[in-house]
């Protein structure tokens, strides 16, 4: 096993050179206590590819059944739709649910362990659709806690399909 050296700089950078290896040099924070570094930080965003019919006044799982990134493999895009990160710590938690119509009242749901922890209504109003955006920021365990994200409409419809329309996303702003 190498020795590693640890030259700092007031700039910020810090040169880290095993003896055993080339230099490698790593820009650090001004900060105490623990820092993240890319490559362990949990974030994912999944979207809604068609339409998915819902019944009236009944909250249903978003099924977000397409990925547009998952960097730590986190999200069930395929059986259970949440996300369960791999590292404790405090996670921003978005979604953006379509509805069928503005003229029916639609709510979009944050759950945590199966609870809703936060809701976002969109009034019943007049036009061709509807959208609710929902944010929040939660703490998550690291193991057993996860966020799946359900919506509730006033009348029979679907949750519009798309990117644009119905999707979720998370990523850790600090670990625990």
């Amino acid at each position: 096993m190498g020795t590693l050296v640890l030259n700092g700089a007031t700039s910020g950078s810090t040169t880290i050179q095993p003896t055993d290896a080339a230099t490698v040099t790593a820009t650090l924070p001004g900060a105490t206590g623990t820092i993240m570094v890319s490559g362990n930080m949990p974030a994912f965003s999944a979207y809604l590819t068609g339409n998915q019919s819902i019944s009236a006044t009944t909250y249903t799982k978003v099924q977000l059944n397409t990925k547009t990134f998952d960097t730590n493999n986190c999200f069930d895009s395929t059986t259970n739709y949440r996300f369960t990160p791999t590292v404790a710590g405090y996670y921003q938690v978005n979604i953006t649910l379509g509805g069928s119509n503005a003229a029916y009242q639609l709510i979009s749901a944050i759950y945590k362990n199966g609870s809703a922890y936060l809701y976002t209504s969109v009034p019943t109003g007049t036009g061709n659709g509807n959208i609710a955006n929902g944010s929040c920021l939660i703490y998550l365990n690291g193991s057993t806690d996860y966020i799946e994200f359900y919506g509730w409409q006033s009348a029979g419809g679907v949750f519009a399909g798309g990117s644009v329309n119905t999707q979720a996303s998370a990523t850790l702003v600090r670990a625990a």
